[in-house]
């Protein structure tokens, strides 16, 4: 297996930081996708880059001759995402770009900044809108492109899609919570808890699918739109709830922690990537973008 960007950024991070979970907050992912890209690198290069301690991780001899080649590697894509080459650094035009609200709010901020920031050509015209409407006006040429969660669409026979990576849904609870100490958590466990479910982007709609499978029912004693409402409500202990990894983080607002769990049964991803309507060929603005963000995707 060859080695990724990804892997490579993971690495460094952590190396840097000296705390895996540190790497991860500032890269806006979980702490278990860290681990298993690092762990992954090490055995594409059949060696140990980082030693493991109670107080975090430090740098190996082999690890700190392979960081600096690392950074040599990240940096040299860094310079080559910034002065791209061929004909589509030089495209005009315009994008009309939908997306939803969890891909807007979690995801496409730093991609649209770096977007703007090398094709200063194409006006990149954003629009949030719920799902059925990005699908409506994909179809009827409102809209030229999307970034949603792939995994909701519900319009496959007009619409084309790329998944562009795939967030792993997981339990969040509050970091006292009676599970924490448990081998293994299933959702006959969750269950019998109370149950904070979001609402936005189709979530207690997935939600539903996933809990109906395995004939339960959560016991929902609030529901919202608001994922920093879930976040605070489960820190505060008033609730589990499942979401993905995309949007989570381990602190609330208020400082309180949070806590991850996998369930025994296997939960859906929530998918993110690129849709686009069947009927119509993708713009030059299009497949500029459609190139950008896979490449920053590594």
């Amino acid at each position: 297996m060859s080695l990724t960007i990804r892997q490579l950024r993971y690495f460094i991070a952590a190396a840097e930081t000296g705390q895996v979970s540190h790497a991860a907050m500032e890269l806006n992912i979980s702490q278990s996708a860290v681990t298993a890209g690092i762990q992954g690198l090490e055995a594409n290069l059949g060696a140990r880059l980082l030693s493991r301690t109670a107080q975090g991780v430090s740098v190996t001899p082999e690890g700190a001759r392979f960081l600096s080649r690392a950074k040599a590697i990240i940096a040299a894509v860094e310079e080559a995402t910034r002065s791209p080459l061929g004909e589509e650094s030089r495209v005009i035009g315009r994008l009309r770009l939908g997306m939803t609200y969890t891909v807007a709010g979690y995801f496409m901020a730093r991609h649209y900044a770096a977007f703007r920031r090398l094709y200063p050509g194409i006006a990149l015209e954003l629009s949030e809108q719920p799902r059925p409407a990005i699908e409506n006006a994909l179809v009827s040429g409102g809209l030229d492109l999307s970034v949603m969660l792939t995994s909701n669409l519900a319009n496959t026979g007009d619409l084309a899609s790329e998944t562009l990576f795939r967030s792993r849904r997981r339990v969040w609870l509050p970091s006292d919570h009676r599970l924490l100490s448990e081998p293994q958590i299933s959702l006959r466990d969750l269950a019998q808890e109370p149950y904070v479910m979001l609402t936005v982007d189709e979530a207690s709609r997935t939600a539903g699918r996933y809990w109906d499978t395995y004939g339960l029912v959560p016991k929902i004693v609030f529901s919202t739109s608001s994922v920093e409402a879930v976040r605070s409500m489960v820190a505060a202990g008033l609730g589990v709830t499942i979401l993905s990894d995309m949007v989570y983080r381990p602190w609330s607002l208020e400082g309180q922690r949070i806590e991850q769990r996998q369930t025994i049964e296997p939960i859906p991803s929530m998918d993110v990537g690129l849709t686009w309507s069947n009927a119509r060929p993708l713009s030059g603005p299009a497949k500029v973008f459609s190139a950008f963000i896979s490449a920053a995707l590594g």
